[in-house]
């Protein structure tokens, strides 16, 4: 790392340490390295996960304002609904984007996590602030390929955002929170919702755009699956480490999370022998998993970690509380 930034890095670790510690006279150096390797390790995360939010960003404005805006189509979710707005009031986009967002995004930090909810409060408010400032060029008239291509980049901007661990539709979080409350999936509760912005736009513009509206929808949904690998809510990881009690007690006790611990044998190890090591398995939904992974980084990088798509489930942790931000 560039010594300039290690040296600060060292510093903001110094006194944070010291004003944890105002009892003790002064700060060991195990303490020191151990805290500025966690902040290398957020640090690194921070800027790929911003870099994800950045191309997500400017990928659904070329969507909004190259496709989609200038044609008077519509999309889906809390996009469809300020495309809808735009439509039919004298209203900018940008704005819309906000204010539609907003009541999502303070349910998000009831939700899932205030940093989650601030980091998507950034990512609107950017997406706001490229629509309005931008000039993408319009790229074509044709319909088919407006919901096409417009679906696409605009899927492409909302996955990578959620790559990034934060949304710019929060459509999404309201379907996690109403499934939680009812016996409802994810897929079913957005599918509820964009029927509803499907027939409002059916009848104040036109069936034909609210066809369109549909293929596009179907088009950004497709590429937000390939994006993130699946849009379903939960994830299944499995960690093998050696330092996996240390893993277990990050789960349990500063990501309030439960886990499962398997007692496993390892089957390729040194000279031949075998081994024997705690396995956990952990759920999450996918909007923590940029978190989750930022911890077991800072605790051991060379952890095999598996993930997996879970559907659904019942019971446990994981639907009564959010995960804890640190």
């Amino acid at each position: 790392m560039n010594p300039f930034l290690s040296k600060i890095l060292v510093d903001i670790a110094r006194k944070r340490l010291t004003a944890k510690q105002k009892s003790k006279k002064g700060v060991s150096k195990k303490e020191l390295v151990l805290l500025v390797r966690n902040l290398q390790v957020e640090l690194k995360h921070a800027i790929k996960e911003y870099f994800f939010i950045a191309v997500g960003v400017f990928s659904a404005g070329f969507g909004l304002k190259g496709f989609l805006l200038p044609n008077n189509f519509i999309d889906g979710g809390a996009t469809g609904i300020s495309l809808l707005l735009t439509n039919i009031t004298n209203l900018h986009l940008g704005v819309l984007l906000v204010l539609i967002n907003l009541p999502f995004i303070f349910l998000a930090s009831r939700t899932i996590g205030v940093k989650f909810a601030l980091k998507s409060i950034v990512a609107i408010a950017f997406l706001a602030i490229v629509v309005h400032f931008v000039n993408y060029p319009t790229i074509t008239h044709d319909k088919l390929l407006i919901s096409v291509f417009g679906g696409f980049f605009l899927g492409l901007g909302i996955g990578m955002s959620m790559r990034g661990g934060s949304v710019i539709d929060g459509t999404e979080v309201l379907a996690i929170f109403l499934s939680r409350k009812f016996s409802l999936t994810i897929g079913d509760v957005l599918l509820i919702i964009n029927i509803f912005i499907f027939s409002v736009g059916a009848y104040t513009l036109s069936i034909e755009t609210a066809l369109y509206a549909i293929l596009t929808y179907l088009s950004a949904a497709k590429t937000v699956d390939f994006i993130v690998d699946g849009v379903e809510e939960y994830v299944g990881v499995t960690i093998i480490s050696e330092r996996h009690t240390e893993l277990q007690h990050m789960i349990t006790e500063k990501l309030r999370r439960a886990c499962t611990i398997y007692a496993g044998k390892g089957g390729y190890g040194t000279n031949g022998k075998s081994y024997d090591k705690d396995i956990i398995y952990t759920i999450v939904t996918r909007l923590e998993l940029a978190k989750l992974e930022t911890e077991i980084d800072k605790i051991d990088k060379q952890a095999f970690v598996i993930m997996g798509v879970v559907k659904d489930l019942k019971g446990g942790m994981i639907k009564r509380k959010p995960m804890k931000d640190h």
